[in-house]
C-alpha cells in the first residue's frame, strides 16, 4: 500500500529532472493500483472524476508545459516514460494521460508561435485537462464562418476525455473547402455535449463516447496555423501520427508490464501447481518459470526499442523548422516498426498470464482480463498489419510512408 497522499505533493519541491518525473509517476500509479482498487473501478467504470484529480495534484498534467508558467518543462521521451508509468496501474487512466499530452501539444503542431505560446502558458498556469473531439473517420463536422467567427456543427463518435476535461479540441472541415481546421474552446461552451455513450469491453474510464457540436462559437484567431484565414503549413504538421502512435505503444507496454506483475504477484500468492506435475510450488513450475522469462524479454525488448524511437523523435521535435519529407518518412517507419511488436507483445501478455496463474484466475474479482480488453480494445484503433506493411515498404523499395491521418 503506498504510503504517499496527494498532500504530501504540496509540500515537496516539485518533480525537477525526468527521472524525478518518472517517480512522480510511479507514485500516482501506486495509488492508482492499490489504494482505489484498479480492478474495481475497471468493473464500476465510472467516471473517472478523482483520478484525473489525482493527474493535477501530482503536477503530471503540466509535465510538457514551459516552467516559467509552472510546467514541468520536460520532453517527449519523458512523457511516453509515465503515460507507461501510469498505464501500468490502469490503461484508462494511461491512455487518458497520453492523450491529454497530444492534444496539449496540438497548438505547437499546427499552431503559430503567438498561439501555441498563449496557449502553453494558459494550460500550464490552470493546470488545464484536456480532451479533443478529433476523430478522422467523422467527416460530418462542417466548419462555418460567421463574420469574425467559426461556428463548428456535426457529430463526432469519439471524443477520449472530454467529458472530464477543462478544454476540447475540436476539428472540422471549413465549408466549401477541403482545409481542416484545430480549435480549442472551453469544454463547457455552449452547443457542445458530451454523450455517456462508450460501453466497450475494455478501456472503460477513457469517456470517449461520442460528441454533438450544435453550433459551437469560437473566434477565427483561434484557428490553429491560421494568419488572415490562410493556413500556414508545415512539414512539422504531419508528425501528428507518428506522435500519438508513440503515446499508444507506451500506453499498451504499459498495460503489458501491469498483466505481467499482477500476474506474478498471483502466481506468487495464490496459484497451485499441478497435482501431477511433481511440484510444491506453483513458482517451481519449469513451464511457469519458462512463460514469465519469456513474456519479460520480450517485453524488456520493446521497451528498449520505444525508448530509443522515441529519442530519435525528439530530435525531430527540438527543431520543428529543420523537419523534412524524408526525416519524417524515417521516423514515421520506425514508428509503425515498434508499434507492431508492441501490439504483438501486450495481446500475447494479456492472453498468456493465465496459462501460469490457472483456473481460478479468471475469476471477475482478480481482475486479471482487464489487461487483455484493454489492449485488445485500442489495438483496433487502426489493423497493425498496416503497420508492418510501412516497414516493409521501406526495407523494400525505400519508400517513405504518405502523411495521412494514419501513417
Amino acid at each position: 500500500m503506498s504510503t504517499v497522499t496527494p498532500t504530501d505533493w504540496q509540500t515537496r519541491p516539485a518533480p525537477r529532472s525526468a527521472q524525478d518525473w518518472i517517480a512522480r509517476a510511479a507514485e500516482v500509479a501506486a495509488l492508482l493500483d492499490t489504494d482505489t482498487d484498479a480492478a474495481a473501478r475497471d468493473r464500476a467504470g465510472a467516471t473517472p472524476y478523482a483520478e484525473v484529480q489525482l493527474l493535477k495534484d501530482s503536477g503530471l498534467v503540466t509535465l510538457l508545459g514551459p516552467t516559467e508558467h509552472g510546467g514541468g518543462g520536460q520532453d517527449w521521451p519523458t512523457a511516453y516514460r509515465v503515460v507507461r508509468e501510469i498505464a501500468q496501474a490502469d490503461g484508462s487512466i494511461g491512455q487518458l494521460l497520453g492523450y491529454h499530452y497530444l492534444w496539449n501539444w496540438a497548438a505547437r503542431l499546427v499552431g503559430t508561435r503567438e498561439q501555441w505560446e498563449h496557449v502553453e502558458a494558459e494550460a500550464a498556469r490552470n493546470q488545464w485537462f484536456f480532451g479533443g473531439a478529433v476523430n478522422p473517420r467523422d467527416k460530418d463536422v462542417t466548419v462555418t464562418e460567421d463574420g469574425d467567427d467559426l461556428v463548428f456543427t456535426g457529430r463526432k463518435s469519439f471524443s477520449t476525455g472530454s467529458r472530464i476535461s477543462d478544454v476540447t479540441v475540436l476539428e472540422g472541415v471549413l465549408d466549401g473547402t477541403d482545409q481542416h481546421v484545430f480549435a480549442i474552446v472551453p469544454s463547457d461552451s455552449e452547443g457542445l455535449t458530451f454523450l455517456d455513450d462508450w460501453d466497450n469491453i475494455g478501456q472503460r474510464l477513457t469517456e470517449s463516447g461520442g460528441v454533438i457540436l450544435d453550433g459551437v462559437r469560437t473566434p477565427w484567431s483561434s484557428a490553429a496555423g491560421y494568419v488572415d484565414k490562410e493556413f500556414r503549413p508545415r512539414t512539422y504538421n504531419t508528425l501528428n501520427v507518428p506522435t500519438i502512435q508513440l503515446v499508444f505503444v507506451n500506453f499498451y507496454l504499459g498495460i503489458a508490464a501491469g498483466a505481467l506483475e499482477t500476474a506474478a504477484t498471483y502466481t506468487r500468492t495464490k496459484a497451485r501447481s499441478w497435482l501431477h506435475g511433481g511440484y510444491e510450488r506453483a513458482v517451481d513450475e519449469p513451464h511457469v518459470i519458462d512463460t514469465y522469462g519469456d513474456l519479460t524479454a520480450k517485453l524488456w525488448a520493446v521497451e528498449a526499442l520505444a525508448d530509443t524511437v522515441a529519442a530519435e523523435g525528439q530530435k525531430l521535435h527540438d527543431d520543428p523548422d529543420a523537419v523534412t519529407e524524408k526525416t519524417r518518412g524515417d521516423f514515421e517507419v520506425r514508428v509503425a516498426a515498434v508499434k507492431a511488436r508492441a501490439t504483438d507483445v501486450a495481446l500475447e501478455i494479456g492472453n498468456r498470464v493465465f496459462e501460469v496463474t490457472g483456473a481460478r484466475s479468471t475469476a471477475t474479482s482478480e481482475g486479471l482480463d482487464r489487461f487483455w480488453r484493454n489492449v485488445r480494445t485500442h489495438t483496433l484503433h487502426d489493423p497493425v498489419a498496416y503497420k508492418r506493411r510501412e516497414v516493409g515498404r521501406w526495407v523494400l523499395e525505400g519508400e517513405l510512408p504518405e502523411p495521412t491521418w494514419y501513417s
